[in-house]
């Protein structure tokens, strides 16, 4: 019981991260629960520039990544990174990339914690299973 109260409980080191940006917290907060409630084995890591959610590889990100034009960005924002085996094509990716072959790295920005639904999270599910898949 008490180290799943503490999963629910967010750590002093992700509160510590949006302290420049506190606006872009509840949109984490809807984002971390939900993660966490379809991938329960998920770890977090905190780094400078993004928090990092992996299975033994990361699976997603989220950063103030500035994925978009300033006057097109909402504010507050938050830029959710994903990697997958493939490119997703949606009106939603605001950015992708292949650094490597059969490995794609996508960029959502969103502006409010009803973005984080079911088409962005199946994404996360997908890549999760992908990182857990990876050597």
């Amino acid at each position: 019981m008490g180290e799943e109260n503490c999963r629910e409980t967010i750590s002093s080191e992700e509160l510590f991260f949006f302290d420049r940006k506190p606006a872009a917290l509840p949109m984490y907060e809807v984002f971390r629960k939900s993660v966490l409630a379809e991938i329960p084995e998920a770890g977090i890591e905190v780094g400078k520039t993004q928090v990092s959610f992996f299975i033994g590889h990361m699976f997603a990100a989220v950063s103030f990544t500035p994925v978009r034009k300033a006057k097109d960005r909402p504010d507050p924002f938050l830029t959710i990174t994903f990697g997958l085996p493939r490119r997703v094509e949606s009106t939603r990716i605001n950015a992708a990339a292949e650094p490597r072959p059969g490995r794609w790295t996508h960029h959502v920005m969103i502006g409010t914690g009803e973005e984080i639904d079911d088409e962005l999270l199946a994404w996360i599910r997908e890549a999760a299973g992908f990182a857990g898949r990876k050597s």
